[in-house]
């Protein structure tokens, strides 16, 4: 066995997106055993030799809270098996809301778990969309940020979005902004933004439209949808607009709490979303698409192994600041 050879391992929390990753890059994934004694406490053993090697372990840290500590329990199995180098990729970083101390007596939990990240060994970390950019200064270790707009730019082109001259983009709130409006100029439509504020945690309540919706096709584009508050707040209000249809787009499907009935009751016919999170049937809707991110994942790591530039493949998705 070589020294540096590529080696993708899954943890438990999207062992099927790990399964496309590694069929895209045409390789076997790696043999990992993880469980949990009686007592809940999580065990793993890497199942071959990563002595030496170019490891990628695939894990998303939502919830439950357990991800995030195999996580680290896996990162730390790595070192202890004198792997050369250890990448960690996130296709969806739960905590990344806490980003800030925003108000007294807080914690800043993004930074504390990429803090715990790095201490459990990580060499280098690779995550898609982000809630907050700034995450990505929270470590000293190199870090990609991927975007999963690749993939449902093609899907919507496939599907016929990019040719409805009726379409609008609407971003949810002003946070979205900058991406919202390079997706509009991506595909060449009219750009809407709502004035969102946010009553408590997990509520919003969307007050102003600006722009002109009336008769338009409406897509939604937002990184996440925890309990679908603003985005059924913000069909809600498009509709009451005058706007034709409402349809939205998201990576991060967490769809937690009244998220599901939320949007079975919404102004929304159509939802796209990705696969960074594994849904279990009971949350997939007859109205929604999953789009998978696996190759775009894939081209990152096989670019990571070998060197080469991963910003070449979001060029012409490039956010404006």
């Amino acid at each position: 066995m070589k020294d540096n050879e590529l080696k993708v391992f899954s943890g438990s929390s999207n062992p099927e997106l790990a399964k496309k990753i590694c069929k895209a890059m045409d390789i076997e994934l790696g043999a990992l055993t993880t469980k949990k004694f009686s007592d809940g406490e999580i065990w793993v053993r890497f199942d071959e030799n990563i002595r030496g090697q170019d490891v990628f372990i695939i894990q998303s840290t939502g919830q439950p809270a357990d991800n995030l500590i195999e996580l680290l329990i896996i990162i730390d199995a790595a070192k202890r098996s004198s792997a050369g180098r250890i990448t960690v990729v996130l296709p969806y970083y739960g905590y990344a809301r806490q980003d800030r101390k925003d108000q007294p007596r807080v914690p800043i939990s993004a930074r504390l778990f990429m803090d715990m990240i790095v201490k459990a060994g990580a060499n280098r970390i690779i995550a898609m969309d982000l809630h907050s950019m700034q995450i990505q200064g929270y470590v000293n270790i190199p870090f990609d940020h991927l975007f999963s707009r690749p993939a449902l730019m093609k899907h919507f082109r496939e599907h016929g979005l990019f040719d409805d001259p009726n379409l609008m983009v609407v971003s949810p709130d002003m946070g979205s902004v900058a991406r919202s409006r390079s997706l509009a100029m991506y595909m060449q439509k009219g750009l809407a933004i709502i004035d969102k504020r946010r009553t408590s945690h997990n509520n919003a309540e969307a007050m102003n439209i600006i722009g002109d919706v009336k008769g338009k096709r409406c897509l939604i584009f937002d990184d996440m949808a925890d309990t679908a508050g603003t985005l059924v707040a913000a069909a809600k209000h498009l509709k009451m607009e005058g706007a034709s249809e409402v349809i939205c787009a998201f990576t991060h499907a967490v769809l937690s709490g009244p998220a599901i009935e939320r949007l079975k009751n919404s102004e929304i016919s159509k939802i796209y979303t990705t696969d960074t999170i594994a849904l279990p049937k009971e949350k997939i809707l007859p109205n929604m698409e999953i789009v998978s991110v696996a190759s775009i994942l894939a081209a990152s790591i096989q670019r990571s192994h070998v060197n080469e530039s991963i910003s070449d493949l979001f060029y012409e998705f490039k956010v404006e600041s």
